[in-house]
């Protein structure tokens, strides 16, 4: 735990403090942000950090080392009764603190405080706010060390996803037919060999699987891939390394030398609306202008919109990087929820529109870094469609 850091942005921020709370490790955000184990906890305990002075701690007394390992004096409490009071004491002259919080869980991830304990907090005249803007900042900053990580992971994931459709390719070019499952474990197995992790199967879809944002298919369930079909990759991978980040990027093909004119122009249109948020985003970063995760999704989504295929795309345009592939940081969010944290220097995020028709789907995906006064796209860039 970096306690001057947290006490500077709480300043920043004009709160009085930050007040984390957990039962059964239900917060890992409160874990990784306060540097703290885990352990048995069957009991709840809370840690007060204020903006200005020492922080402290109340635990149960059947419990009472669960903070041990954090500075701070720490009150224990056994009956409800003390552990209200306790709470009270521990926010003595706080009036604005931030919480694992989102009003109207807007922000999900950050949700994981519950609402009894949020209630408990106002009953003292306590305004709580969300901790979003200070859980991206101690959660969803990488370091340069973790930047070079998700290069490495780049030129790999990238190298991967070039030899598998070179797969597809000559399976096709003798005449025969491969399977969207064949094609997984073809990209499992080489994530192996180059020393890549990942948590998930990729998505490789045909048609209309490729509609299907979260499509995976199995042994038993997956489509023939055969002349004719349009097939979407979807792979994302880290480095062995503890605090390795993801690298995640969607790539479309065509199975043949020309793509039918609908597809061509659906292609076309989600590669623009791709490219109209890496414009806007690289714009407002070089001139040093602020701008928040909704902004982003607004940009790529009305592009879409003017070419007529707004209810046809579906999820948000873009999700935050981190050691999970689904990060703390801002989304790129105004459709599934609006997300208004900021884009901030050392964070990276996807951009990702697609849109899914009944008989086929097209996704392409991208990843943004953002750097102290510029944002750049990490990996190889798709213009066109993959020609196999």
């Amino acid at each position: 735990m970096n306690l001057d850091a947290i006490q500077s942005a709480l300043r920043d921020a004009k709160l009085d403090g930050w007040l984390f709370f957990d039962h059964h490790e239900r917060d890992p955000l409160a874990y990784r942000v306060l540097g703290l184990k885990g352990g048995h906890v069957s009991r709840r305990w809370y840690y007060w950090i204020p903006a200005h002075g020492a922080p402290r701690g109340l635990v149960h007394r059947i419990e009472s080392g669960n903070l041990d390992s954090l500075p701070g004096e720490k009150a224990v409490y056994s009956t409800w009764r003390e552990q209200a009071d306790g709470v009270r004491a521990l926010l003595d002259g706080a009036k604005r603190v931030a919480m694992q919080y989102s009003p109207r869980c807007a922000i999900p991830y950050v949700a994981n405080v519950d609402a009894g304990t949020v209630e408990l907090v106002r009953s003292f005249g306590v305004e709580v706010v969300s901790s979003a803007e200070l859980i991206q900042l101690f959660e969803a900053r990488w370091t340069p060390a973790m930047l070079e990580m998700h290069l490495e992971a780049g030129r790999k994931t990238d190298q991967v996803r070039r030899e598998a459709f070179e797969m597809v390719g000559a399976v096709l070019k003798k005449g025969q037919t491969t399977t969207e499952y064949a094609v997984q474990q073809f990209v499992l197995r080489r994530f192996a060999e180059v020393g890549l992790l990942t948590n998930h199967p990729p998505i490789v879809g045909v048609n209309a699987n490729a509609s299907n944002p979260h499509y995976c298919p199995t042994e038993q369930s997956c489509s023939v891939i055969r002349r004719g079909d349009l097939l979407l990759l979807d792979l994302w991978s880290k480095v062995n390394h503890p605090d390795a980040v993801y690298y995640d990027v969607t790539w479309m093909a065509f199975c043949g030398s020309e793509p039918e004119a609908r597809k061509q122009e659906v292609f076309t249109v989600v590669r623009d609306a791709r490219d109209a948020g890496i414009q806007f985003v690289s714009k407002a970063i070089a001139s040093g202008h602020a701008i928040k995760g909704f902004e982003v999704d607004d940009a790529v989504r009305g592009h879409i919109e003017k070419k007529g295929y707004g209810q046809y795309f579906t999820h948000r345009t873009g999700h935050s990087i981190g050691r999970e592939t689904h990060g703390n940081g801002a989304n790129m969010d105004n459709f599934e929820s609006h997300d208004d944290r900021s884009v901030i220097p050392w964070t990276c995020f996807s951009i990702e529109p697609g849109i899914y028709l009944p008989e086929f789907g097209v996704r392409s995906e991208i990843n943004m870094f953002i750097g102290e006064h510029e944002a750049r796209v990490t990996g190889e860039v798709q213009r066109e469609l993959v020609l196999i």
